[in-house]
């Protein structure tokens, strides 16, 4: 501490009081003129009187310059309709999407390519450098210009889990997680190649980059997830993602009539999403995010409190904060300090602090959704209960009870179109060494967890009832445009049962036909 401080601040509040005095105070100069006392009290009359002459004139009220609040209404209008930070390319004006081509799309730059026998170590490195599609692409040789298979923050999950020993291998596999155990606590160099069966992936589709855009939304609303774009000799030219798809037709809409009139809507009118989701408490360990995500084929999940109100979200992504040996103790941290970590991490490398919001509530406009997805690039966002928006309107009738495993919830999917689901189901699998939990009785009212008041969940969103996620709405494009996306369940479903680890804690039971848009 500087002690000379409080001398500073005498003297620089001395100085500012001087300087403040103005013509009250005569100069240096004139004061060297008479240095007679009886001088003084007329300089102090002189003093005062210009201090009683400044109050006659405040100045105004800082109250009386404030803008009018807003009301209810209109806070919520703004909520619902944000401003638009849309920037429109000139080259698509006049044009109807299926004419665009998705080689229009494609950026070269993002292409990053591994080869089989390069080590996890090293492909992980890749993916954590600026890698805007969070895949990199793996080829048998450097010379090879078609994808064999692809790593992303998926397959670093499945990896993690195995070399920390969670992931119990089914018979087949024992001999092939030992070993990559072994090698990883020897800090020895594993190639890609050895960890491709730790999950198998989802199918890889390839477009011609003549192939127009109503092929790749096709694709995405069905539920695929990223596109390889290939030039005319087959080499792999740009990677589309659902995400730069999506903030595609968010910039471009006001050159989409059928688009733009879509997002005006209430995700309420629309009845879109998926009303049966998988969340996890908040005071489980890390460990068990990681292993639901992996065993049930997600790449997020909603954290909840013990009333099922969301508190935050983890995804795969989230992984490449556990890629270093100092970060390991988090793995046994609870889910609500991992987020913690998270908005700390991403806080200090923004310069701010960063809360983002993965919830929206029935009331909430397509467009209000779709700008939260490509603000916070998130591939989904949660659905919570939510008051009316108007007081003279009435409440929002609740998705019915949302149960924790072990209930019988029905399936439901819900699109364009199709009827009010009949309930909202959420599936918080119990710990490994607690009874299944019952449904909730009527009128049941649930102990809310106290988060520290300092972490920005403390405000909790609302009850979590279902999900809306780029699947979805992508789904919701194609079949408003005349197009016939097939069902997404079944690359879901393909991914959850992908893993190839037996100790999954199998939700199968509970699900009783559940059926996910991810």
């Amino acid at each position: 501490m500087d002690t000379d401080s409080p001398a500073k601040g005498a003297e620089n509040a001395a100085s500012s009081s001087t300087s403040s005095l103005g013509a009250a105070v005569p100069s240096q100069m004139e004061r060297n003129n008479s240095q007679s006392s009886t001088h003084k009290p007329s300089h102090i009359a002189a003093h005062r009187q210009s201090f009683a002459e400044n109050q006659r004139y405040p100045p105004p009220s800082p109250r009386n310059q404030r803008h009018p609040s807003l009301t209810q209404q209109a806070v919520l209008e703004l909520m619902n309709h944000p401003p638009s930070n849309r920037h429109p390319n000139p080259r698509y004006a006049g044009r109807d999407w299926r004419d665009i081509t998705v080689g229009e799309l494609a950026v070269p730059e993002d292409v990053r390519w591994a080869e089989l026998d390069l080590s996890v170590q090293d492909a992980t490195m890749l993916l954590l450098k600026h890698n805007p599609t969070n895949v990199v692409l793996v080829r048998e040789t450097p010379s090879s210009q078609t994808a064999v298979t692809t790593f992303d923050y998926s397959d670093l999950n499945a990896y993690l889990l195995v070399v920390v020993g969670l992931a119990d291998p089914g018979e087949e596999h024992v001999a092939l997680y030992d070993m990559i155990a072994r090698k990883a606590q020897a800090q020895e160099d594993i190639p890609l190649r050895d960890i491709q069966s730790l999950s198998r992936k989802e199918e890889l589709v390839t477009l011609s980059a003549d192939e127009y855009l109503d092929r790749a939304v096709e694709a995405f609303g069905s539920g695929i997830h990223r596109i390889l774009i290939a030039n005319q000799a087959g080499q792999i030219i740009g990677v589309l993602t659902q995400l730069r798809l999506v903030e595609f037709f968010w910039n471009e809409a006001v050159n989409f009539p059928v688009i733009e009139r879509l997002y005006g809507c209430l995700l309420r009118d629309l009845q879109i999403g998926t009303h049966q989701t998988i969340a996890i408490n908040l005071d489980r360990p890390l460990t068990d995010a990681l292993l639901l995500m992996h065993n049930e084929g997600l790449t997020s999940v909603a954290v909840v409190d013990q009333g099922l109100n969301v508190v935050g979200n983890i995804s795969t992504v989230d992984v490449r904060h556990l890629t270093n040996a100092a970060s390991l103790p988090l793995l046994k941290s609870s889910c609500m300090h991992f987020i913690s970590v998270i908005l700390s991490e991403r806080g200090m490398e923004h310069g701010r602090d960063s809360f983002p919001v993965f919830h929206v509530n029935p009331y909430s406009t397509l467009g209000h959704t779709v700008a939260k997805l490509v603000a916070t690039k998130s591939h989904r966002m949660w659905v919570v209960e939510s008051a009316s928006p108007s007081p003279s309107a009435p409440a929002t009738p609740l998705l019915q009870p949302s149960f924790p495993a072990g209930s019988q919830p029905a399936s439901t999917t819900t699109g364009v179109g199709s009827p009010p689901p009949p309930s909202g189901n959420v599936i918080v699998p119990p710990p490994a060494n607690a009874t299944t939990p019952q449904p909730p009785q009527p009128n049941q009212t649930f102990t809310t967890t106290v988060i520290p008041s300092g972490l920005p969940g403390a405000r909790l969103s609302g009850r979590l009832t279902g999900v809306v996620s780029m699947t979805d709405i992508l789904n919701l494009f194609a079949k408003s445009s005349g197009l016939r996306p097939s069902d997404p369940s079944e690359q879901r479903a393909r991914r959850r049962r992908s893993s190839s680890s037996s100790v999954r804690p199998s939700l199968d039971s509970s699900r009783a036909s559940l059926d996910f848009r991810r």
